[in-house]
């Protein structure tokens, strides 16, 4: 994209925000605010008691997720400090200050998620934001709760597919249908609740989604390749709900099959040799390890096929015992594989099965002390079979007891503290290579103290120290990955996975100290954000590239300490009831601190604005914002250009009633994007102008 087209759309762009400030301010009339408008409430874990809590969450609410987004990181992208790891439509994670799956942990509804996705940046989130009540986004002391790895934070999709109360008028539910035509996209979500007797409630919801290749600007073909997405997904539920609690079970089932853009076959041919790449035959003449004389037709298009089936079980229970305010629990089984295809070929079959349950407990006020205590545990086997069967099956188990307490000093003082304990194991099972089982112990602490020197304005300073574990395929990788064009070694030995004796290293935890000052105001027409964060990682794990080929890849998991510095902020003012306006920018800069240069596929500083403003029925938000130019690189990368995005929404709330009509433009300036967090930042780009239509309907 040219200079003069980028500053060409952004002056159109910023003529438009200017006047929809000008229309807004002239003809607006008392109205709510918009629905679409995203709030920061306080919560800790699960509890409900918003008073007692100091560490901010972002919120997306259900009518601001119905409007747009494939997957869970695309619907998440535009928070503050939240990008999203994209690969093509069907896999998208979210992406927060700079980290990524496993330092980003995902929950449906405060239980573990158990798929594959942070094995791989291809492989799904199985969670479906379209069935869920809204999302939250926690940092701070409350993430301890979920794990100490958990550096970037925690996304918790709440549903209702156990219902926790008996539903308004014995029956209730809602309806959604979108379209749009970047992808020729056709969505449609359903749910109902209804009561059986005074305590039975039953509920059932189904998603569907059947997306085309997506479109995308400057492209010798309109259509991304292999870019396709489609989804099914259904659960039934069933909860006895009593004025002390509830107690319920449901059944959910999932089937993906989406494209898996950039994998090319041309390199299956390539190894490690020590810490370089040999791609090519063995009998060449000039010694050149990169050689490559092999020839390939592979005009199909790779794809995974995925299924998940679960089992849940939730709980809660007040008041129960002496000392204590609520019980809650959660438990799921989960049966979950996919295959990756290679046009009518099944090439590979990741597969993870297990359990994960925990339990809270909420004490009652002691003192000054409020807090929640509990346990958590998982027991799971993942395996990979077939040609890029990169990790042995290997059988996981994890073990952790956390507490997070609140100290409400008075008025103007309120303290938080936090502290986790893990026991991990993982063990490989039938493993050619004989690798060895991994046992170890992680701790993490953390602190908060908030300062509220008016009762709407406050100072907030945290502190924490937390320790990671490594995950499977950081210790044991070995083998060619496709998708990622990589072939992967662990942090093992190279006698045990590769990458030469000269990149051997013993394992050390990965700590992380991390630093947090946020000046905030929450009430008035003048509100703000403003934060900013130091992370010190010790021993962070990170995928080194050791040779290259091409666009071929081979990489040695390795630690190194790095330093992360970043800064989010937002400012808005509510000019009347009907009318507001938001600023808004992040930041985050990650290097090594000896020296060693950038840590990979950290996004880029974003900034820009939006203004929101109600007329009568209609709610409507423009949107305007930058990403610069990523020349802050790691070694084997390249600089993304810079962009500027468009994104205009309009609702229509049909006259005493629930139902609304919403249309949803995204990049109007038709923009090419190229998305750096994303391990395909060079090669595949985003889509281009889109609009969505859609309908719902709650009753």
């Amino acid at each position: 994209m040219s200079r003069s087209r980028s500053t060409l759309s952004t002056a159109i762009a910023l003529g438009l925000l200017a006047s929809g400030i000008a229309a807004s301010v002239a003809h607006a009339e008392a109205a709510p605010p918009s629905a679409s408008t995203l709030d920061t409430i306080h919560v800790t874990g699960m509890a409900e008691d918003a008073s007692k809590v100091a560490s901010p969450i972002s919120v997306i609410s259900a009518e601001r997720i119905q409007q747009g987004g494939g997957n869970l990181g695309e619907v998440l992208d535009g928070l503050p400090g939240v990008r999203v790891d994209s690969f093509g439509a069907g896999a998208g994670r979210p992406v927060i200050r700079g980290q990524t799956a496993p330092r980003v942990k995902v929950l449906s509804d405060s239980s573990a998620v158990l798929d594959a996705s942070d094995i791989s940046p291809d492989h799904a989130v199985t969670v479906d934001p379209l069935l869920g009540e809204r999302i939250e986004v926690l940092r701070g002391p409350a993430t301890l709760l979920y794990g100490g790895g958990a550096i970037g934070g925690v996304v918790n999709v709440l549903d209702n597919k156990i219902p926790e109360r008996l539903p308004e008028n014995g029956l209730e539910g809602r309806l959604l249908v979108r379209g749009n035509t970047v992808a020729d996209e056709r969505v449609g979500a359903a749910s109902i609740t209804g009561q059986v007797g005074s305590h039975l409630v039953l509920h059932a919801e189904g998603s569907y989604k059947d997306a085309d290749n997506y479109r995308a600007p400057d492209l010798d073909e309109s259509r991304v390749d292999a870019t396709f997405s489609r989804s099914k997904n259904g659960s039934v539920g069933a909860s006895w709900v009593t004025d002390n609690g509830y107690v319920g079970v449901a059944y959910s089932y999932r089937e993906d099959d989406y494209g898996l853009p950039g994998h090319n076959h041309e390199y299956e041919g390539c190894h490690p040799h020590g810490s370089a790449l040999h791609c090519g035959s063995h009998d060449h003449a000039d010694g050149d390890d990169h050689d490559h004389d092999h020839e390939h037709d592979h005009e199909h298009v790779a794809a995974i096929n995925l299924t998940s089936k679960r089992y849940d079980l939730r709980g809660e229970y007040r008041d129960p015992f002496a000392g204590i305010s609520r019980v809650r629990f959660r438990a799921n089984y989960t049966d979950y594989s996919h295959d990756e295809i290679d046009g009518e070929e099944v090439t590979t079959t990741f597969a993870n099965k297990g359990y994960d349950s925990r339990v809270e407990l909420e004490h009652v006020p002691l003192g000054a002390f409020t807090g929640v205590f509990g346990i958590q545990h998982s027991d799971t086997e993942f395996s990979a079979t077939g040609v890029e069967a990169f990790l042995p099956t290997v059988d996981t188990r994890s073990t952790g007891v956390f507490l997070v307490e609140h100290v409400e000093v008075n008025d103007q003082w309120h303290f938080e503290l936090g502290a986790r304990h893990e026991w991990l194991k993982h063990q490989p099972r039938n493993d050619a290579r004989n690798r060895p089982a991994f046992d170890d112990t992680a701790s993490s602490f953390s602190g908060a103290a908030i300062w509220s020197f008016t009762p709407a304005t406050s100072l907030t300073f945290s502190l924490s120290r937390s320790q990671r574990l490594p995950h499977a395929q950081e210790l044991y990788a070995r083998g060619i990955h496709m998708a990622t064009n990589t072939y992967e070694c662990g942090l093992l030995p190279s006698a045990l996975t590769c990458g030469g004796a000269t990149n051997d290293a013993s394992y050390t935890k990965e700590t992380s100290k991390n630093a947090e000052l946020t000046l905030r105001r929450s009430e008035g027409p003048l509100t703000y954000s403003l934060g900013v964060f130091a992370n010190n990682v010790d021993n962070y794990i990170y995928a080194r590239t050791l040779d290259q080929y091409e666009d071929f890849r081979l990489i040695k998991y390795t630690q190194a300490d790095v330093e992360f510095r970043g800064v989010e902020a937002e400012l808005g003012y509510q000019f009347t009831n009907a009318v507001s306006a938001t600023l808004f920018g992040d930041r985050t800069r990650a290097r090594f601190a000896d020296g060693g240069g950038n840590v990979p596929r950290i996004p880029a500083a974003r900034f820009g604005g939006r203004v929101n403003w109600a007329l009568g029925a209609f709610d409507t938000e423009l949107e305007l914002y930058r990403v610069n130019r990523q020349r802050d690189i790691a070694d084997y990368e390249v600089e993304s250009p810079s962009y500027d995005m468009v994104n205009l929404t309009v609702a229509y709330t049909v006259p005493n009633s629930n139902a609304q009509v919403f249309l949803r433009g995204t990049n109007l300036a038709n923009e090419q994007v190229w998305n750096h967090a994303s391990f395909l930042a060079s090669t595949v780009p985003q889509p281009g102008r889109n609009v969505s239509l859609g309908f719902s309907y709650r009753f």
